[in-house]
């Protein structure tokens, strides 16, 4: 940060090209099928046939909008349809055998037209590619093609929900990723709905999915963390996004409960063998240190569009793993009243801790140059002094989250 303007990088953005404009980027052997398919396609989503939908890949517009709201850098998760994609490339079940060929052709399209879009602004974006976890070996070898690239976002892994037909992702048969990943210091990020089972369409399902979608999400820090990921690759970091984060402290305690509890009647069964000795049997070996301890030495969380109630619980958190995001284009995100979230969440925290939350950490994690985003930050970044002023209440056509009240009532 400058002396009165905070850097802020935003930890949670979306893009994608428009439909048309990934073809280049897919093999050729592919582009008949890529044409029939995008003929017949239908768009289910508003926001991507609105004036508005080239935010996604306007560099220039983007560029431009983030500035006005404060916004130097930023970490982009998919956003638009890839190739052969049946929906939204956060949602879209895992493939099945005969899918998986054009849906990673697909995928492997939208990654290189991203790395062309971060080289676009040089400095200022950090692209997550995409993988499929169907195929191990293709994995890492994308993972190595996404380094080479320089899409310093990492990867964004897809979920394993129930039905999915893929092993759960407390499952050895993923230490390739996690060792490439650690190798190539890419972080692992997990964004909310990513790892949903599908719900149906009912008034009844869209509104479980609002309730359900960050747990399922949370999910990836359990089945690594008991799966022993982090003692096999002390190197991996893991990225929670968009899944808020007042419900670290808690999940966390309630962690290191199950794991002591389970452990001990392991250690304990040969002189009081109980029930529950047979769920801890080989679990300490396996994993190793307990999950907060884990969480302090290898997780960080994207704490899109952070709410106040949740900003007294960061040193419970961990101040230096919280990284603040915009979701931008999202309409559920700040933009463009970035500048008001900021007052409304941070008002009152001390300066130093409001500049890791709001830059620091998301540069250490993706690797931003701050030597670089610091002068443009003197230039267009929130002042000390504006964050510092506390916001009574949002601005009145604001649509995202951050502004409502009542969000407290969320237990995860």
């Amino acid at each position: 940060m400058s002396d009165d303007r905070y850097t802020v990088i935003s930890a949670d953005c979306h893009a994608g090209a428009d439909l048309l404009d990934y073809k280049p980027y897919l093999e050729k052997r592919y582009h008949d099928e890529f044409d029939a398919w995008a003929a017949t396609y239908v768009n289910p989503y508003e926001d991507l046939l609105a004036d508005s939908a080239d935010r996604n890949w306007n560099s220039e517009r983007r560029l431009a909008e983030q500035e006005r709201d404060g916004i130097v850098a930023e970490v982009l998760f998919p956003n638009t349809i890839p190739p052969f994609f049946p929906s939204g490339s956060l949602m879209a079940p895992a493939p099945t055998a005969g899918e998986f060929a054009l849906r990673w052709a697909g995928l492997r399209a939208h990654n290189r037209w991203l790395a062309d879009f971060c080289a676009a602004a040089p400095g200022r974006r950090a692209g997550v590619f995409q993988i499929l976890l169907n195929d191990v070996e293709e994995a890492v070898k994308e993972i190595r093609w996404a380094a080479s690239a320089g899409l310093k976002g990492g990867l964004m892994l897809p979920g394993t929900p129930p039905g999915s037909g893929l092993p759960e992702l407390h499952s050895p048969s993923y230490d390739p990723i996690w060792a490439v990943s650690a190798e190539l210091g890419m972080p692992v990020n997990h964004h909310a709905g990513s790892a949903s089972p599908p719900l149906g369409d009912e008034p009844a399902a869209r509104a479980v999915f609002m309730i359900e979608t960050t747990w399922f999400s949370h999910r990836a820090l359990w089945h690594l963390v008991f799966g022993g990921a982090f003692r096999r690759h002390p190197g991996l970091r893991l990225v929670l996004t968009e899944q808020g984060s007042g419900w670290i402290p808690g999940v966390l305690d309630m962690l290191d409960y199950y794991h002591g509890r389970l452990v001990a009647a392991a250690t304990k069964a040969s002189t009081a063998p109980t029930a529950e000795a047979k769920f801890g049997t080989g679990l300490a070996d396996r994993m190793g240190r307990a999950p907060a301890e884990v969480w302090r030495e290898n997780c960080f969380v994207g704490a899109s569009f952070m709410r106040p109630h949740e900003v007294p619980l960061r040193d419970r958190i961990g101040v230096d793993k919280i990284m603040w995001g915009s979701d931008y284009p999202h309409d559920e995100g700040t933009y463009p009243y970035s500048r008001e979230g900021l007052r409304f969440a941070y008002a009152g925290v001390p300066r130093d801790e409001v500049a890791a939350m709001l830059g620091g950490n998301a540069a250490r994690v993706y690797g931003f140059d701050l030597s670089h985003l610091d002068p443009i930050a003197a230039k267009v970044g929130p002042t000390v002094e504006e964050v510092a002023r506390p916001l009574e209440q949002g601005p009145a056509d604001a649509t995202s989250p951050v502004f409502a009240r009542g969000a407290s009532v969320r237990v995860w």
